[in-house]
């Protein structure tokens, strides 16, 4: 099995998803939340960009450590998140394919402030990252459907878009 191959495969298919919801993000609606324990969509939308970026630092670090306070920059409007988007995904795709199969054994550890949250192989890792994109991108979903605006088709069609 090529399980390089398999993820760039996977993370293509996450990113033309991704674009399309990115193309309807409301530029005026980054404080809106539909619950007070729900993200606010500014944050949750710069975190699906910014996850985008994970596989590259997987692939290069052993770990990667928050700190209290550390987090991206918000981005403000669909633009900015098409473009963290796609410089995320041409770095993604440029460490996959410099990767070899036995890099994706090594261990990996996700930490906050020194303690070790999660430990996987770096391919665990990887695919954790595309799970926590597919994860977010469906909160978004539920986002736009609250505010009226149309939920892209993902894995197969939508109420909205049925040409899958």
């Amino acid at each position: 099995m090529d399980s390089l191959k398999n993820l760039q495969d996977e993370l293509l298919e996450e990113y033309q998803i991704t674009q399309k919801f990115f193309k309807l993000y409301p530029n005026d609606k980054n404080d809106y939340a539909p619950h007070e324990k729900s993200m606010k969509m500014g944050h949750l939308s710069t975190h699906i960009a910014e996850i985008f970026g994970w596989p590259e630092v997987v692939l290069t670090t052993d770990e990667l450590d928050f700190k209290e306070g550390d987090g991206p920059k918000l981005k403000e409007n669909a633009q900015e998140l098409e473009q963290t988007l796609n410089e995320k995904y041409e770095k993604n795709m440029a460490a996959l394919r410099a990767a070899n199969e036995a890099d994706l054994s090594d261990v990996w550890a996700l930490k906050m402030n020194g303690h070790t949250i999660k430990e996987w192989s770096k391919y665990g890792a990887i695919r954790h990252s595309l799970n926590q994109i597919t994860h977010h991108r469906a909160q978004l979903g539920v986002y736009y459907r609250l505010l009226g605006i149309p939920v892209p088709a993902s894995y197969g069609p939508s109420a909205d878009e049925q040409n899958f």
